[in-house]
């Protein structure tokens, strides 16, 4: 009976991969901004999802991802969480007639530079992930890069952001469902190739 209640005797429980939800949410907010960037819906959809979906679920997704080690997702996924709600409080700020919390095209340019930054730092380590992840680390950087000078000044870079961010939007979704159908199948469908570190 002893033998039984001892550590090795009890079963193993498999945990679902939290970068799978966060991957999700990461990328249907980006994609649902640059409809809005491209002038194809208002912004309610985009402030509501961005506090939920892409604030919330992928805070929660990091701060499991501290749990299972790591660190990357850990970083990403509360630091984009963290990101789609201060970026959701100023687009509510910004309408509610409040000078003082309300920012400029030169201010939310500077807020924008600084998770440009972030995010540099963030390529940079995609290195050692996998090469769609350094793809999708590349095309956030440029179109955060984009969206800093289409605040300073050169509106015609929008669009491109818009476009440029997309497709890392549908990169973060191929490696959700990489990461989904290979739990499910046991073998590697949509492969995400070796890192280039």
């Amino acid at each position: 009976m002893a033998e039984s209640l001892s550590p090795a005797a009890k079963p193993t429980v498999a945990l679902g991969n939290p970068a799978a939800v966060g991957l999700g949410a990461f990328g249907l907010t980006t994609i649902m901004l640059q409809f809005h960037n491209l002038g194809w819906i208002g912004l309610g959809p985009v402030i509501w999802l961005g506090f939920i979906f892409g604030g919330v679920t992928q805070m929660i997704a990091g701060f499991q991802e501290q749990k299972m080690g790591n660190n990357f997702g850990y970083a990403a996924f509360t630091g984009y969480g963290a990101f789609w709600i201060s970026l959701c409080a100023y687009l509510l700020a910004s309408t509610s007639g409040i000078k003082m919390l309300a920012l400029s095209e030169n201010d939310l340019g500077f807020l924008l530079f600084g998770w440009t930054l972030f995010t540099i730092g963030l390529w940079f380590a995609s290195l050692w992930v996998s090469k769609v992840m350094f793809l999708c680390f590349t095309t956030l950087m440029i179109g955060f890069i984009s969206l800093d000078l289409a605040n300073w000044g050169h509106a015609e870079l929008k669009p491109f952001a818009s476009w440029d961010l997309i497709v890392c939007a549908l990169c973060a979704w191929y490696m959700m469902f990489h990461i989904i159908l290979a739990s499910l199948s046991g073998r590697d469908i949509l492969p995400v190739g070796k890192p280039f570190a």
